[in-house]
């Protein structure tokens, strides 16, 4: 009974659980068909016409569709024009589209909801209208020979092109494979004939009312030409090309025409599966066979797919890949050959490889759609959700470049997800479902969703297997280990297992998150997960869930935990630095970081070459490396990465640096030689392999010689590639080698190379003659041919034609080089009869053959051995390379002026058609140089353009360019010349050789002269001298003195002396100023000149009081007491000076006395008793009485001081400068300061310096022309005293005087030695020089002559400088010296009258100066 009872309970608990598991199965949802069964396409609209945008939805759910334009949705219920038709398409009733309003254009796209499910959107579409009817061009009347090919030009835009066709005489143009009509527009007639003539016209049908362009008149030429061709075709077998002028063309004949590209192809982009069609209409006569070429490679037209039309058209249709790449088309009539080519780019519209897959998924779950495209160019991928783009983010990313990773599912993931792929080409989308299932339903085995690595073993084997209880928690989660960016969770058991093979899932999010992520045990019963990737200093949420065979069990407490800030690592290391010491090495030098915890134990040098992806690292101990065994001029890239106890710290910023140039390792290559003519050779060769140049190629050196001769080698330098050697010898063996250079050097050369220049130049203006001789050699199966060139020499041989067949020769054909002498011809059947013929040719045409027959060997005889046939044949002469036929020289040769180092020149090429296009290899040489200096050798460049821009030119220089055109061997000559002069510029060097000295007999006057700069990059306007006695003081601070025009010399004047100066100089021009030149030291005379020095070394002047005047002793002396110059130790010598010139004085006294008491009083007797010259030829001139005073005591400011230098001044012109000088108050009044020399006039400008010492001012007095005396002394400079301007003048500081007087007497001025002075014996002290005190000043003034007001003509003048104030200067007139040295007395016309109590007062003064002399002495 008990075991009956326990059977019905588990035959009851088989029926709950087969309950609970069928009711669990109905949870799991299946997938909703959803797709677009129709998608919107591009479409061209017409304008006021209506347009449907095609759109259709499969799904068995109700589907919602909406569209959007241009990213957004259009209100389509309130818009009248615009409504959804029921299958989903969007119909736009009526077209609207202006200029400035163009409402229905844009992108569109259809966009599907099922509510609850979610949304998905269509590829997207564009819709253009097409724009108003209008011609790009219109045709142009046009005339074609029979048979011949035009384009009639109509060119429309591109939503025009549909709508576009062509009427002839008002009737439409029916095209064909004939007549073809280009997609945007053009008409191309081939093969024309006489039907072709007609009116033609460009129609535009479609757009409302019909446009038609302009008529054009199609006129096809009488057909005389081309039976004239037909019917002598041998005229144009050998054409004869004949040279005109640059107005005409190059003709073969009467009836050829130059070929002309009328049409093109050009660069075109097509999708694949697109037809294409690539123009190529030539016109010329011969008519020209065209012919197309994929890559260099001619195009097999057995394919279905090409096909040529229209005469020239190349179409493909059904575009592959493989059709893309560089089309060539190529047009040869027989007389010359042109090409054109255009790029073919075929793109294809994305396509899928793999397509997302629909996906079960259980939350905190990782999963990932995988969507892979392809397609050309490569497609842009973009994922959407629900129709919304999906934005990368911590949870949503973009893993292996187009799959979309979806970290932590959470509930509101749910939906469609798409993958739009899109390039130029087109853009297609494809969707899967997304469905989350609650975690206690198992994920069906049919679609296991993409899961990561995290969550694979996560999916249960079936549903049928779960029955019976779930796992309990697991107890005790900890984390057992916190790092910063990971996380280490340990547990123990569940308390109820409920089975075996228990594994866990770890489920965890940010602290606060809702969307957990997961990640399960890797092995059933391991009890310990590790979560990577976690964010330092971050709280993280964990909990922990087993499972059993029966699914997931109950989860376990939440654990928050926070991981470790991170650690302190070295920062980056500070001010890293590398410097290139050699072409091998680098060193390199850094700081130790700022950050870092802990000591840093090493350094990690990384470093790689620049292009390279590999990078190579070594540990460095300290602060500085140096890195070896570097490639040489080569760029580097290092970092450095300091280690400390945690590990690496953060790296350093990439440093690049490259390594020094040296000179080339390798020699340049494929050097090899052009015998041009007799007495020219071309050298060309490649640059020295990349890495072996160890720099920036600055050059190439060739050294020639003759053949044989070592030691007397030639050298030259070129920048270019090749280099053409002239003016050799004729007939001569010339060697050569070649080797490239750096700013290091130069490198190792190339090996000798050797040939012969020609004999004589040869002539091509006749066909050659027939070869000398023809030698044949049968064998079995060829012929060996041998021959000797034309007797004659002289005429140009380009090659050499054979000819031969089986009793013809003409059966086959082959050509071979000029300097070929034999030929093997192959493949020849035994015992067969051949005739060979050998013709020599040349651009003018084949010469006369030579014939020669053979009969092969038969089969029976051995195989043909093998034979050296230049060992049999080396011996035989050859003919020189030849000169080609020349090329016409480009015309229209233009020089504009860009920069001051830059022109840019162009040409024209009369030999191109008419829209100068280049269409074949010629290349154009552009020469240029200046004519300064002379000898300036040509600077060549090479273009493929019909412009070159000429830059690194010298500013403010005339250069003038020429342009030759090279095809193949041929070449023409150098064009006409253009000339430019570049702009000018700032002058990039300063003045040189600046040089200063001292002005003859003037110490304070120097003369600075230079020389111009040597960059002056233009006319040269001015200079600016700077002058400073400090050299070191700010540019602004120094003196400045402009000099206009270009002048090399300049004055400066009233320097201070024995005084240091420093000069520089820069020069200007008409763009500003140029550097300055090195500083010039120049140090000032220490004395006066002797002339000066006399006036400064006079005796006494007369004080107030009748005080004792002090002697002066000489420059530089002074003495204790106040008033008193000199010096302790001479106080005896002046002692006795002072006696002498006090007993001088009184003698003079005396005599003076006699001598005016015996004086008449008669005008006559005044006159006679005057002191007169003996020449007589000076005299005084005055308004007052004859009476005249002794010299010496009453007129003692006359002095007499005979010139230093009797030469007169040699540069009488002194530069005016405008910058402001300190002036005496003297030359603010009505008389300019001047002296009179010999007639010639200086006038005096004074230049000073801040800080120079107070110039004393000169006022110019009489002197009496006394015999010469001889009088030695030597003298030292005396410091100026300082100029006090408000102190009232007074007499002593009127007679402190400084006098110069020029005279004939030979110049004796040698500073600071001794000076010899012609004086008046009597004047030597007459007029002292007196130091007045600051704190003992003259208490009165002593009385003084009046000086003349006006000066004679002619007549001397002499400077007398004051310690103070300045008074104007006086002109007085100073009778010239006598020729021989004699005592005489002045004549003056009119004398000065003294009156009897002037003579007392100036006795009275005498006696004061007498008794100031003996109180000196006593003392």
């Amino acid at each position: 009974m008990a075991e009956r009872g326990a059977r019905w309970l588990l035959f009851f608990s088989t029926l709950t659980s087969s309950a609970v598991v069928a009711d669990k199965a109905d949870k799991v949802r299946t997938f909703t068909p959803f797709r677009f069964s129709v998608e919107p396409v591009d479409t061209l609209a017409v304008r006021g016409m209506p347009a449907v945008l095609n759109c259709s939805v499969s799904s068995k759910a109700p589907v919602r569709v909406e569209w959007k334009k241009d990213g957004t949705f259009p209100n389509l219920a309130a818009d009248d024009r615009r409504r959804l038709l029921p299958d989903g398409s969007l119909l736009i009733s009526t077209v609207v589209h202006s200029k400035h309003n163009k409402p229905d254009e844009g992108v569109y796209q259809c966009v599907a909801t099922i509510d609850t499910l979610g949304t998905i959107s269509s590829r997207t579409a564009r819709l253009t209208v097409a724009g108003l009817p209008r011609f790009s061009s219109q045709p142009e009347g046009v005339s074609v020979r029979p048979g011949g090919s035009e384009v009639l030009s109509c060119e429309v835009s591109a939503e025009l092109a549909p709508f576009t066709h062509w009427e002839r005489s008002g009737q439409a143009v029916e095209t064909d494979s004939r007549l073809v009509q280009l997609p945007s527009g053009p008409l191309v007639i081939s093969n024309a004939s006489q039907a072709d003539a007609g009116l033609y016209r460009c129609v535009i049908e479609g757009l409302g009312p019909a446009k038609s362009s302009e008529d054009a008149q199609l006129q096809v030429l009488p057909d005389k030409m081309s039976s004239g061709y037909f019917g002598h075709k041998n005229i144009f077998l050998s054409p004869v090309f004949k040279w005109h002028s640059d107005s005409e063309c190059c003709k073969h004949s009467a009836a050829d025409e130059r070929m002309e590209v009328l049409l093109g192809p050009a660069a075109v982009t097509k999708a694949v599966g697109e037809t294409v069609l690539l123009p190529c209409v030539v016109k010329g006569y011969p008519l020209p066979i065209i012919r197309w070429m994929l890559d260099g490679k001619v195009i097999n037209e057995s394919d279905g797919r090409f096909a040529v039309i229209g005469g020239g058209i190349l179409q493909i249709m059904n575009l592959t890949e493989s059709d893309a790449g560089t089309y060539i088309c190529q047009a040869d009539n027989g007389n010359e050959t042109i090409e054109t080519q255009a790029q073919l780019i075929v793109q294809v519209p994305p396509r899928f490889l793999k397509k997302p897959s629909n996906m079960y998924a259980h939350e905190a779950m990782d999963i990932i759609f995988e969507c892979e495209v392809t397609g050309s160019p490569a497609p842009t991928v973009k994922w959407l959700k629900n129709g919304d783009a999906v934005i990368p983010s911590d949870y949503f990313k973009i893993v292996d470049q187009h799959n979309l990773q979806v970290l932590g599912l959470v509930r509101s993931d749910e939906g469609f997800y798409q993958c739009l792929a899109e390039n130029e080409a087109g853009n297609i989308q494809a969707s899967a479902q997304l469905i989350i299932l609650d975690l206690d339903v198992s994920l069906p085995t049919s679609t296991v969703p993409s899961l990561t690595s995290a969550t694979n073993d996560h999916v249960a084997s079936g549903l049928g297997e779960r029955s019976g209880p779930t796992p309990s928690p697991p107890r005790d989660v900890v984390a057992s280990l916190v790092s910063t960016r990971f996380i280490k969770l340990t547990w123990r058991l569940p308390a109820e297992p409920h089975g075996e093979n228990i594994t866990y899932s770890v489920f965890y999010s940010l602290d606060g998150s809702s969307r957990e992520r997961v990640q399960n045990t890797t092995a059933p019963g391991e009890m310990q997960v590790t979560i990577q990737n976690l964010v330092p200093d971050t709280k993280y949420t964990f909990r922990v869930v087993a499972s059993n065979r029966n699914g997931l069990g109950e989860s376990s407490t939440a654990l928050t935990v926070a991981t470790q800030p991170e650690v302190q690592v070295p920062g980056p290391a500070p001010n890293l630095q590398a410097v290139s010491i050699t072409p091998t090495s680098v060193t390199l030098t850094w700081e130790r970081p700022v950050t870092g915890n802990g000591e840093i134990q090493t350094y990690k040098l990384y470093y790689s070459e620049k292009g390279q992806d590999s990078e190579q690292d070594m540990d460095v101990v300290g602060l500085a490396y140096t890195m070896t065994g570097l490639k040489k001029f080569t760029e580097y890239s290092f970092r450095v990465v300091a280690y400390n106890k945690h590990g690496p710290g953060v790296s350093t910023e990439d440093l690049a640096v490259q390594t020094l140039s040296d000179v080339p390792s390798a020699a340049p290559q494929n050097l090899s030689l052009e015998v041009q003519n007799s007495r020219s050779i071309v050298v060309r060769w490649q640059p020295p392999p990349l890495g072996s140049q160890n720099g920036e190629l600055t050059g190439y050196k060739i050294r020639y010689r003759k053949g044989g001769r070592k030691g007397e080698a030639t050298e030259l330098m070129t920048t270019q590639l090749s280099q053409l050697i002239d003016g050799l010898e004729r007939g001569t063996e010339y060697s050569f080698r070649v080797s490239a250079i750096t700013v290091n050097g130069s490198g190792p050369a190339t090996d000798w190379l050797t040939t012969e220049t020609f004999e004589s130049d040869l002539d091509e203006s006749q066909v050659p003659g027939a070869p000398s001789s023809l030698h044949v050699r049968p064998l079995v199966n060829s012929i060996v041919v041998s021959w000797t060139p034309p007797e004659n020499q002289d005429v140009v041989v380009r090659g050499y034609s054979i000819g031969y067949g089986i009793g013809n020769p003409h059966a086959q054909t082959v050509k071979v080089d000029y300097k070929q002498r034999y030929y093997s011809i192959d493949n020849l059947e035994p015992s067969s009869h051949y005739v060979i013929t050998l013709k020599a040719f040349n651009n003018m045409g084949e010469g006369i053959p030579v014939y020669e027959s053979a009969i092969t060997r038969p089969q029976s005889d051995p195989i043909d051995p093998d034979i050296d046939l230049f060992e049999l044949f080396h011996h035989n002469p050859h003919t020189p390379v030849p000169d080609p036929s020349p090329m016409l020289p480009p015309v229209g040769v233009q020089a504009s002026v860009i920069s001051h180092d830059t022109i840019k020149v162009s040409w024209a090429d009369n030999s191109l058609a008419k829209n100068q296009k280049i269409t074949d290899s010629r290349f154009y040489t552009v020469r240029w140089k200046t004519n300064i200096p002379a000898n300036t050798k040509y600077k060549v460049a090479n273009t493929t353009t019909l412009t070159h821009t000429v830059m690194n030119l010298k500013p403010n220089t005339l250069y003038e360019f020429s342009v030759m055109v090279t095809k193949g061997r041929r070449s023409s000559t150098w064009s006409m010349t253009a000339h430019g002069t570049t702009f000018e510029t700032l002058p990039t060097s300063a003045p040189k050789d600046v040089t200063v000295v001292s002005k003859e007999g003037r110490p304070r006057t120097i003369n600075i002269n230079w020389q111009p700069p040597t960059e002056a990059n233009g006319k040269i306007t001015g200079y600016i001298i700077y002058y400073s006695t400090d050299v070191n003081a700010e540019v602004h601070d120094w003196v400045v003195e402009p000099v206009m025009g270009n002048r090399l010399t300049h004055q400066i004047q009233e320097l201070t002396l024995d005084t240091s100066y420093y000069f520089k100089i820069q020069a200007r021009n008409s763009k500003g100023m140029g550097p300055l030149s090195d500083t010039v030291q120049f140090r000032t005379p220490k004395a006066e000149p002797s002339d000066k020095m006399s006036s400064d070394q006079v005796g006494f002047h007369g004080t107030p009081g009748g005080r004792s005047p002090l002697p002066d002793h000489g420059f530089g002396s002074t003495l204790d007491k106040p008033g008193i110059t000199g010096s302790q130790e001479n106080h005896i010598l002046v002692i006795v000076i002072i006696v002498s010139v006090g007993v001088f004085t009184i003698i003079a006294v005396v005599v003076g006395a006699f001598l005016c008491t015996r004086r008449s009083n008669s005008h006559q007797k005044k006159k006679r008793a005057a002191c007169k010259p003996n020449n007589g030829s000076h005299k005084y001139k005055s308004t007052s009485k004859d009476l005249k005073p002794p010299d010496l005591w009453i007129h003692h400011e006359r002095l007499e001081m005979k010139p230093i230098d009797k030469s007169p001044e040699p540069n009488p012109v002194m530069t005016e400068t405008p910058i402001p000088r300190s002036q005496d108050p003297s030359s603010e009044s009505g008389h300019p300061r001047r002296n009179s020399f010999r007639g010639h006039e200086i006038e005096e400008s004074v230049s000073t310096l801040a800080g120079r010492k107070g110039v004393r001012p000169k006022i110019m007095m009489p002197f009496d022309s006394q015999p010469p005396q001889q009088s030695v002394r030597t003298q030292a400079p005396v410091p100026e005293p300082p100029v006090a301007p408000t102190q009232p003048p007074s007499a002593a500081e009127l007679q402190h005087t400084e006098a110069v007087i020029k005279e004939e007497d030979p110049p004796s001025y040698k500073p600071p030695t001794a000076h010899v002075h012609p004086t008046h014996p009597m004047k030597s002290f007459a007029v002292p020089t007196v130091s007045v005190s600051a704190h003992n000043p003259p208490s009165s003034a002593l009385p003084c002559t009046p000086l003349l007001a006006q000066p004679v003509p002619g007549a001397k003048t002499a400077s007398i400088g004051t310690l103070s104030r300045v008074r104007a200067p006086v002109a007085v007139t100073v009778p010239s010296a006598p020729d021989q040295a004699e005592t005489s007395k002045m004549l003056p016309q009119k004398e000065t009258a003294y009156e009897t109590d002037e003579l007392s007062e100036e006795m009275a003064h005498l006696e004061g100066l007498m008794k100031d002399l003996n109180a000196i002495t006593k003392a």
